[in-house]
């Protein structure tokens, strides 16, 4: 029996699949996430041994949760699901091996096919996922350093290989479930890791939490934007805006001496 986890930000595409799965004998239990923010979420918080995943969604999207998950100590086997016949030209292209690859409109006879390559994937129906480190380790890229180094290794999404960032690039991060997005001038980058261990170890590089969510590079700030109910927000160098916490205004403006 198998736990599945499908992902998908059409909602009529994503329950149509969660119907045929939970109607499977191969199937033990169903999780339907509208999203790779959500996906994320509900993988924090419980194990599945597979995940049904769309290529194509807005903010994460399969491709990028693919390769996150590729990185787990105990990663579920991947199915991706796509409207586009080039999404499979995609997938392996960024490096990942899926164990199957659907076509949208997903048929009853495909879903029982994939459940079946997961089941003889190995233990618990957990076939080999993509790109998955040696010993199975999960391992926070680059954010683990003590401070003395300015150049941070960060998996980049084309391709499996490893982008080398300057710490003076990042611009602000962002809590998203158990992982980070790291923005920088180059690009987004997301990684699994906790906000409160960079704060804690960036904090003597200009980095300072403003925000629950909300990591902000003060050595990249070009103002700071006041907000109706008293607090602000940081513009940035490129021009996007990070919140500022009420409760943080006060010590922000004190790091600034304002």
């Amino acid at each position: 029996m198998t736990r599945v986890l499908v992902v998908d930000d059409e909602r009529p595409a994503l329950e149509d699949l969660g119907r045929l799965l939970e109607t499977s004998p191969n199937v033990e239990e169903v999780a339907l996430a509208g999203g790779g923010t959500e996906a994320l979420r509900l993988l924090a918080a419980a194990q599945f041994d597979v995940v049904f995943m769309d290529v194509r969604m807005p903010e994460i999207d399969g491709l990028e949760l693919g390769k996150a998950l590729a990185r787990f100590a105990d990663p579920p086997a991947l199915i991706f699901v796509s409207a586009y016949e080039d999404g499979a030209v995609s997938v392996f292209e960024h490096g990942l091996t899926p164990l199957d690859y659907l076509m949208k409109p997903v048929s009853r006879v495909r879903v029982e096919q994939a459940l079946e390559r997961v089941l003889a994937g190995g233990v618990g129906g957990r076939g080999p996922a993509a790109g998955q480190r040696a010993g199975g380790r999960e391992e926070p890229l680059g954010l683990d350093d003590d401070g003395a180094g300015e150049i941070i290794p960060v998996e980049h999404q084309r391709g499996g290989a490893t982008k080398l960032l300057d710490r003076s690039t990042v611009l602000y991060i962002r809590a998203e479930g158990d992982y980070v997005r790291i923005h920088a001038d180059s690009g987004r980058f997301l990684v699994r890791a906790a906000l409160a261990d960079i704060e804690e170890r960036w904090a003597q590089h200009g980095f300072v939490r403003v925000h629950r969510s909300y990591i902000a590079n003060l050595r990249r700030a070009v103002e700071i934007r006041p907000q109706l109910g008293g607090t602000v927000t940081i513009v940035m160098a490129d021009g996007s805006e990070v919140p500022v916490a009420r409760r943080q205004v006060a010590e922000l403006r004190r790091r600034l001496r304002m």
